[in-house]
């Protein structure tokens, strides 16, 4: 898997490359915002300042289009409220994620985006108990968001992230659980 992923980023990064009028990388680090959503119940609640971080390159195709992969770190998951005794369980989803992100470029330094994104499942745990034979190892989902870039480089995001598959691997659990993250995060652009 980290051959195919490995490849698969090479790939995207030399072919852009090559049809590009303007390349910038980049690297960024933020905060999620994450739970899931799906066949769940009350006492499933929301992660916050969690961690994501990666690195980035923006292909400009036109004057208000380009193209932006990334390689990101992303840690995910959920709390469950025991309702017996009163503590929140965290579950801990460690992803290596790989956004596809289009862009459009708004007015200068502000800029909408949408993609697609694929996601490895690197760990799960349930406090220190190794959970990860309970969630598939691939997510997939939806991105949308806007970001603002200062000229020096400096840049501000703001990105949801709708998961579409069924995470839970639970054998004979006919629940669905899917991915719902928030991430803001700050970056620099390379130029």
């Amino acid at each position: 898997m980290k051959k195919l992923l490995f490849i698969t980023a090479i790939t995207i990064f030399g072919f852009t490359n090559a049809q590009a009028q303007e390349v910038e990388f980049g690297a960024k680090i933020g905060a999620n915002f994450t739970s899931i959503y799906g066949d769940t119940n009350d006492n499933v609640e929301l992660i916050t300042s969690v961690i994501n971080f990666g690195v980035y390159s923006e292909i400009s195709l036109t004057e208000k289009f380009s193209f932006q992969p990334e390689i990101m770190y992303s840690i995910q998951g959920f709390s469950i409220n025991d309702d017996v005794t009163g503590t929140d369980d965290i579950v801990s989803l460690n992803y290596l994620n790989v956004p596809l992100m289009g862009k459009y470029h708004v007015t200068k330094g502000l800029s909408l985006e949408a993609g697609p994104q694929i996601g490895f499942l690197l760990s799960a745990k349930n406090e220190d108990i190794d959970v990860k034979d309970t969630f598939k190892s691939i997510d997939v989902g939806v991105n949308l968001g806007l970001e603002y870039k200062l000229e020096n480089g400096l840049n501000f995001g703001a990105r949801y992230n709708f998961g579409l598959l069924n995470i839970n691997d639970i054998e004979g659990s006919s629940d669905k659980f899917k991915n719902g993250v928030a991430q803001f995060t700050i970056g620099y652009s390379f130029f």
